[in-house]
Formats: structure tokens, sequence, C-alpha cells
């Protein structure tokens, strides 16, 4: 479906567990009640631009599927990312998507949501669709089963965190022994089970440098009913890979006539 109409999206704060997060908000053009809604939570950051670098491009998305599919779309920056306050940690980013998928539910344009996510944003989607029954259905892409190998080096992880700029350069983050155990305690893996028998895409790319191509079987599988597509030739970056982002686009436009009809 394509929408007519001007297109409306802002960039807005939200509120998580007292912390201010910034995000991007799209509206299909004119508006109108009950759109279906999805939120889209992007990877932990890397490369040049560090915390910047990684949800550079999700607006862009965001507002292409206002436009042609006529969804509301939120793109939250996560704590410790531009724009929004706090420290990365993994419960805290866990806790932001709820707090958005909250937000986004209150919105009166709003009907049904989905969330949607990539790398480890992919994961917290699935974590925070099973914790929350208002979310109809999760789509991962490059997802992890789990975070063990961070967990097995948490302080490396934390350098990582300060060099990308989303933990504050002077300080271990507070509770550092709850920040650790936190990429222990949280598992797409475990979360599948708990979002069954609601629906669940997986897409991977066949030659994921990051991501063992495992880990979407796995996901898949202990879902029990998860479709899982494989993307031939693909890396871990599959915000940018076409192939990827049409199959999302085609899934989630199909999950929108399922619940119609």
């Amino acid at each position: 479906m394509t929408a007519t109409g001007p297109l409306c999206s802002s960039e807005i704060i939200f509120k998580s567990g007292g912390l201010a997060l910034a995000a991007h908000l799209a509206l299909p053009p004119g508006g109108g009640k009950n759109c279906p809604a999805v939120v889209i939570a992007h990877g932990f950051p890397s490369g040049p631009g560090g915390g910047a670098n990684s949800p550079a491009t999700f607006p862009e998305l965001a507002e292409r599927m206002a436009a042609e599919m006529g969804w509301v779309v939120m793109v939250p920056y996560l704590r410790g990312m531009p724009g929004s306050e706090g420290s990365f940690s993994l419960q805290g980013w866990r806790d932001d998507l709820l707090a958005a998928i909250e937000y986004l539910v209150g919105l009166p344009e709003v009907g049904a949501v989905w969330t949607a996510g990539f790398g480890t944003g992919g994961a917290l989607a699935v974590c925070a669709g099973a914790a929350d029954l208002r979310v109809n259905g999760v789509a991962a892409l490059a997802t992890p089963a789990d975070f063990n190998d961070w967990a097995d080096n948490p302080r490396r992880l934390l350098l990582h965190a300060r060099k990308a700029g989303l933990v504050d350069e002077s300080a271990p983050p507070k509770g550092f022994d709850e920040w650790k155990a936190s990429l222990s305690e949280i598992s797409a893996e475990l979360a599948v089970i708990q979002l069954a028998p609601r629906p669940l895409l997986v897409v991977h790319g066949s030659d994921d440098e990051v991501v063992p191509p495992l880990d979407a079987r796995l996901l898949s599988g202990t879902h029990g009913a998860g479709e899982l597509r494989m993307i031939s030739g693909a890396g871990h970056h599959l915000r940018h890979d076409p192939r990827a982002i049409a199959v999302l686009l085609g899934w989630l436009d199909r999950q929108q006539r399922e619940l119609i009809y």
C-alpha cells in the first residue's frame, strides 16, 4: 500500500526509567487511526563514527515504511547513544525498547505493534517482544542467540563501549556486577520460547562474519515456528542489503494483512 499526502516525521524525546531518550518517529501521510506500527532497534555501534554510526540510516528506512506502507515507525536511540541520556547496558537497552513500545502504544494513530531489530537490537527486540504481550510479532536480523562472548570478557566490552561513546570514560557503569550479569542473563534464545506462538522472522547473512549463521537456525528452531530466511553471500550489516530489507518489509506487510483477515 502506498500512502498519500505529506509525510509527518520528527525527532522526539521519550522517557525510560527516568532517562530522556531521543527517537525518530515517522507517521504515514494523512495520519489516521489504528495504523500498524513497529519499533526498530539499532545494533551496537561499530566502525567509524562510533556511537553515531549504528542508527544513522534507520530514519530513512522509517520514512520509507511510513510513506510506502502506511506504518507508524519509531526508531529509539537507546541509552548512551547520541542525544540520549544514560550509559549502555543490555538490561537498560531492553528496558528502553519496552519504554518505546509503551510510548508507541499510547499514540492515537497506532493500532497493532511489532518490533524489529538488527544485530544486538534484534536480540533485544525479541526479548522486549517476549516480555510485552501487546507485541504481535518480532523480526530479528543478524541476531545473536545469546551474549556469552560478551559475558566471558565484560571488561573488554566495557572498553569498547567507552570508545564508542556509550559509557562515560572516567568510570565504569554504576553497579558493574549487575551490568556484567545482564550479559549472560539476557538471551534471545530463551526469550523466543516466551514469544511463541507469536510470529518470528529471522533473517541472516550466509557469510555473516560477526554472528554465526548457526545462531539464526537456533533461534528459529527454538521458537518452533520461526520463519528463517538466509541471505546468500550477505555479511552482518543487513541494514545495507536491499534483499534483507525487502524480506523484512514483505513480512511486516503480510503480518498486517493476516491480522486484518
